[in-house]
């Protein structure tokens, strides 16, 4: 056991691991060797000596009165205090003493023993540090290769140490990769499998994707000068998202967009030409809905009982709509809210759950319908 520190160190470097952590490691797997060779109705303990540079092996005797119960039977984990007293003088009542197992006459079987416990908790401890790394990155963008594609059209990736998947359902509709192709996606979640070891799941129809791909196309929102407040998506074909300036000399939404649209097009192309709205948002939550329904122009909004009752023009309601309902449904989706559409004049309300995030046409709008909030 001599050179322990070397080794241990040599193996922190080789797998990418913590020195403390690996120390640690060593010294269970020696306790874990002990309780096998020398029995586990023992108390074992082991150190590394830092003078010495060598692992160290202790059992270990708590010091009890001596009419104690423990002491029955001869359970050698206990030790009365008169006998504790010879070996150690200042040595009381409920005191630990140790006693240093030789480790040099273990024999091949407690090395062989050790090995396989050093090796076992060795990448237990690989497996925890890339299970924590990858739960850090959850809702996080990351690159992959295509490793494999099977007969469900489930997607297994190649990311650095770990193989993910994305299923079939997580993809864009439409999508479909071959093995070599390189892909983009979110991690969705990370979970250890009783049977499958830790499984990593990715999505590309997460609202998360496009969050993540926002925050890697406009530097603002990186630099947290622009704040993405909410998002909803129906993948592939439509997404809206919340947009909050943190900085008053920088314009949430223009920013995003950027010069002609190059930013929020690069984004789009790699959702399949998703189209994305960009919404300013609003703490006052009439002002934010009438805004989600753009393109339709909004006369008022009132929230009642949980429920946003949107009054419009007769000719604006297709708009509030959109096509197949998806302005209405999104605008639900990213303001939380049910929404009730009433025409101008009408007697009987249409409902609806949508919204769209295209700033009012009309500049004065929103100054003239909500003046008394």
């Amino acid at each position: 056991m001599e050179k322990i520190v070397d080794i241990i160190e040599s193996i922190a470097h080789e797998k990418g691991l913590d020195i403390k952590e690996v120390r640690n490691t060593v010294t269970v797997a020696l306790v874990k060797t002990a309780k096998k060779i020398y029995g586990a109705q023992y108390e074992y303990g082991a150190e590394i000596d830092p003078a010495t540079k060598t692992l160290k092996l202790y059992q270990k005797v708590i010091v009890v009165p001596p009419e104690d119960e423990r002491l029955l039977g001869g359970n050698e984990n206990f030790i009365g205090i008169k006998e504790a007293k010879e070996i150690d003088p200042e040595v009381e009542i409920g005191d630990e003493l140790t006693y240093e197992l030789p480790l040099d006459n273990l024999g091949r079987t407690a090395a062989a023993t050790l090995q396989k416990e050093l090796e076992y908790h060795i990448q237990r401890l690989l497996e925890n540090n890339i299970f924590e790394k990858y739960q850090n990155l959850v809702g996080k963008t990351v690159f992959g290769t295509v490793a494999r594609v099977d007969n469900d059209e489930n997607t297994y990736i190649e990311i650095d140490e770990v193989r993910a998947v994305l299923p079939r359902k997580n993809r864009i509709k439409g999508e479909k990769f071959k093995v070599g192709n390189v892909v983009k996606s979110v991690i969705r979640k990370v979970l250890i499998d009783k049977s499958q070891g830790m499984y990593v799941e990715l999505s590309r129809t997460s609202p998360k994707f496009l969050e993540s791909l926002l925050e890697l196309e406009v530097p603002e929102i990186k630099d947290g000068l622009i704040k993405i407040v909410g998002s909803a998506r129906i993948p592939g074909e439509r997404a809206k998202i919340s947009l909050l300036s943190l900085h008053p000399n920088i314009d949430a939404v223009g920013a995003t967009v950027g010069t002609r649209g190059v930013r929020i097009n690069a984004v789009s192309k790699e959702l399949h030409d998703e189209n994305i709205d960009c919404i300013e948002f609003s703490s006052i939550p009439e002002i934010f809905i009438a805004r989600a329904l753009s393109p339709a122009m909004i006369s008022n909004v009132k929230i009642q009982n949980g429920k946003a009752i949107v009054t419009l023009p007769s000719d604006q309601k297709s708009k509030a709509i959109g096509k197949s309902g998806i302005n209405i449904r999104l605008t639900s989706m990213l303001c939380g809210l049910d929404i009730e559409l009433v025409e101008s004049g009408a007697s009987t309300p249409s409902d609806g759950t949508i919204k769209d995030d295209q700033p009012q046409k009309d500049p004065n709008a929103l100054k003239n319908l909500f003046g008394n909030l």
